[in-house]
């Protein structure tokens, strides 16, 4: 009767042949680096705020006419000759005001973010890839080419970046946007350099490349399938908040004469030729100028928010 008993206690608390199923959670899908960071950036005011300015430059930089329909160019000296802005005109041709020349200075602005944002994102694609590929190189293969390269990058990392931008770029007389965005990358690109060397030596020591390397894996499929793929958090970290200030040195460059000359449309011109008026119309320099201020806070602000989703030790 006791065996009974027991044998019946323990048939009663077995469960049935479909519960065991249905009683666990379904297991939670692996999260990646990429996954969690987007998590973490989509709750992130900072991110969302800097994402949306972001995107209004965009727009206002690949189609200007949805802002104005008014030239940046057009100028009339005797109608409109440092008119001061019209408030309660949203939008129109005089919101801002007019320059010196009798230019609209709302429309100067919006389609010099063409320049501005082209400036920026141009340099840094440039330097990203420039810099990437001998930090890769550096850091793979160390010894003699690790030296010959760390050196070659001391060496431009010494130049001043404005002031070895400003000597380069005297030496054109016609300074297109294309002109001023080869003399930035130039000189530019030594800091992410220095990052995916340090990514790369970081990497290469994983596990799985060294088994890569055991299976005959080559040297091309190593670096771009395995180590480029692994180190690319820090390298776009250090590439977005780069980009403001990218902008940030072609309205510089342009304010001292030595960017984007006329009849370019920048911000940096206005600033240039709005310091003239300083005293008897101050909007001409400040409205550019706060424009260029929110674009690289813009930028800075984003590269903030990816840096601190991509880094596990500030999460």
């Amino acid at each position: 009767m006791p065996e009974k008993t027991a044998e019946k206690h323990v048939t009663d608390k077995a469960p049935a042949p479909g519960a065991v199923a249905e009683a666990g959670p379904a297991p939670a899908k692996a999260r990646s680096l990429w996954s969690d960071a987007w998590h973490d950036l989509r709750r992130n005011p900072m991110f969302l705020v800097s994402s949306a300015l972001i995107a209004l430059l965009l727009v206002m930089t690949f189609a200007p006419g949805l802002f104005t329909s008014a030239s940046p160019r057009d100028a009339d000296l005797a109608e409109h000759y440092l008119q001061p802005p019209n408030w309660g005109h949203f939008f129109a041709p005089d919101w801002l005001g007019y320059d010196g020349q009798g230019r609209s200075i709302y429309a100067r602005i919006v389609y010099g973010a063409r320049a501005s944002i082209l400036v920026g994102v141009g340099v840094t694609v440039l330097v990203t890839i420039l810099g990437t590929f001998i930090g890769m190189i550096a850091g793979y293969f160390g010894g003699w080419i690790d030296s010959l390269l760390s050196r070659l990058t001391d060496v431009f990392f010494g130049i001043p970046f404005l002031l070895g931008a400003l000597v380069v770029l005297t030496t054109f007389e016609n300074r297109t946007v294309w002109v001023v965005i080869l003399a930035l990358a130039f000189l530019g690109w030594t800091q992410i350099a220095r990052v995916a060397r340090g990514a790369v030596i970081t990497v290469k020591q994983a596990d799985y490349v060294v088994a890569a390397k055991a299976l005959g894996a080559s040297t091309g499929r190593i670096l771009m399938k395995h180590i480029l793929p692994n180190a690319l958090a820090p390298i776009i970290v250090v590439a977005t908040i780069a980009l403001g200030g990218y902008i940030a040195a072609e309205a510089t460059l342009s304010f001292l004469g030595v960017g984007l000359a006329e009849p370019a449309v920048s911000w940096g011109l206005d600033v240039s030729t709005g310091r003239e008026q300083l005293r008897n119309a101050p909007f001409t320099l400040i409205i550019p100028s706060v424009m260029v201020s929110i674009t690289v806070l813009s930028f800075l602000m984003f590269g903030d928010a990816v840096r601190n989703a991509l880094d596990p030790k500030l999460r």
